[in-house]
């Protein structure tokens, strides 16, 4: 073997997979077709839970330096009335902002910086994916034309296009949605004056949407009307007619790009020793922000799945949880951005009036104009099913303020976790007891004390992607870890 997983494309997905992988001592490659980093403008969001998952790589720092605090989120009609607004929440179980604003090319940076650092991590770029065959003991790619690769596992991080995508005859279910909109990342100037909060022009003259970008940038985004081309409307005397309207003063065009918004999910995730994981497996619109995330979210939940089976600590049927735990909630996402999206990209004038009327009347009311999302607990062979919380993302007590913030996921580290309110022995590989009452625990005491109560538990046992296994007590929790 050449590795034991084969990463195939490095966006931020591919990535942050590969480093996950390095992290747990996996010998791991990681290929992609460009040399350099994607020059067009993709992701601008992430939330919370991404946060953690940077902070557990050991970049939260350095992510956060072309990061802002997400503002809120304001739907507007055409006249200027507020339809709709969505303010950050105050509390998250990470422990870190609801969400954040960000430049994608430092994030990728960042991400590569990691790679680069890891001695079992190998980096291949300009290397195109061309083809695979698989056997029960490995996969063999194909890369360049001739070159073979031998893994034991592959992970297709590929991109919309995924050709590990094709090479599995993985098909695609459709929402039916597919509008094509104009990306519009701009550089501003300390003379610039921007919009303070991400806004929604549900305007049926030009659906517009207008967010913050990383520190000093900006982003808007044009539905493409009937009749008009991608090509005819990526010229910059076009994009700044556009963008005149805004009267922001001093803007840079910086990168540009059409883009068709759909929602896809590929029907098979995996096939053997192949898998799938960000675009690749499902494609959204951009407006709930979870396109990215929901990717990051799949390389959390699959790195620590690979880590045990190939560490003979599982058996390869827990790579079947993969898909059940992840696409239901990557659905409920499609769904929910593509119910915003319906709300955004209307060009009937009656229909934008009578949607109006009605927005505006629920934002009288006092309610919602779109259902919540209310993200459902993971289920799978993997939770403990019936447990309280089981399938629930463990919260992140902090203490101190600032960089002076100190975080438990710092302080306990990688691996899995049985917390518990009682001293108690165990060994398991990888399994971590924590006692509460221990004194590193007692700037997270209260928290966890609690949380405990909350749920009725002695003890609950968390995965190494932060969900919660199950509660209990400690030694039927570890005996139905150790036999999942």
């Amino acid at each position: 073997m050449d590795c034991d997983v084969l990463v195939v494309g490095l966006g931020p997905v591919g990535a942050a997979l590969a480093a996950l992988l390095g992290q747990r001592g996996i010998k791991t490659i990681a290929i992609d077709r460009d040399t350099a980093i994607y020059p067009l403008p993709r992701a601008v969001h992430f939330d919370h839970e991404i946060m953690r998952l940077f902070q557990a790589l050991g970049v939260a720092e350095q992510v956060q330096q072309s990061a802002r605090d997400l503002p809120a989120y304001e739907f507007r009609a055409a006249n200027g009335d507020l339809l709709m607004r969505l303010d950050p929440s105050p509390d998250t179980a990470s422990g870190w902002g609801s969400g954040y604003m960000f430049h994608q090319p430092s994030l990728e940076i960042a991400l590569r910086d990691i790679l680069a650092r890891l001695p079992n991590v190998g980096v291949m770029l300009g290397s195109q994916f061309d083809g695979l065959s698989q056997d029960d003991n490995g996969v063999t790619a194909t890369v360049d034309g001739a070159t073979t690769i031998r893994a034991r596992y592959l992970v297709g991080c590929d991109g919309a296009s995924s050709g590990v995508r094709a090479a599995m005859q993985s098909g695609l279910v459709d929402y039916q949605f597919d509008e094509p909109w104009l990306v519009v990342d701009t550089r501003t100037s300390p003379t610039s004056h921007m919009p303070e909060v991400n806004l929604q022009i549900c305007d049926p003259a030009r659906p517009t949407t207008c967010v913050l970008g990383g520190p000093g940038r900006h982003r808007w985004e044009f539905m493409l009307l009937p009749g008009e081309t991608p090509e005819s409307m990526l010229g910059n005397d076009v994009i700044e007619g556009l963008l005149a309207s805004w009267d922001c003063g001093p803007l840079e065009i910086e990168r540009k790009a059409v883009y068709r918004f759909h929602g896809l999910v590929a029907d098979r995730w995996r096939d053997g020793r192949v898998l799938l994981a960000g675009d690749s497996a499902h494609q959204m619109p951009p407006f709930a922000g979870q396109g990215m995330c929901s990717g990051l979210r799949d390389a959390a939940n699959l790195a620590w799945k690979l880590d045990a089976v190939l560490n003979g600590n599982a058996s390869d049927g827990l790579l079947d949880t993969y898909q059940c735990e992840r696409e239901p909630h990557v659905r409920a996402l499609i769904e929910l951005a593509i119910g915003m999206g319906r709300v955004v990209c209307t060009l009937d004038r009656d229909a934008a009036t009578a949607r109006d009327a009605g927005m505006l009347a629920s934002r009288a009311a006092g309610a919602p104009a779109l259902p919540p999302l209310q993200s459902k607990p993971l289920v799978s062979d993997c939770i403990l099913a019936g447990s309280p919380s089981a399938g629930t993302l463990f919260p992140q007590p902090t203490e101190g303020h600032g960089v002076q913030r100190l975080r438990m996921d710092d302080v306990l580290g990688g691996g899995t976790w049985l917390i518990t309110r009682q001293a108690f022995e165990a060994t398991r590989d990888g399994l971590q007891i924590i006692d509460i009452a221990s004194k590193p625990m007692a700037p997270f005491r209260a928290a966890l004390d609690k949380w405990l109560n909350d749920h009725g538990a002695e003890a609950v046992l968390v995965r190494p992607d932060r969900y919660v296994f199950g509660t209990g007590e400690p030694a039927s929790l570890i005996a139905a870890w150790t036999a999942t």
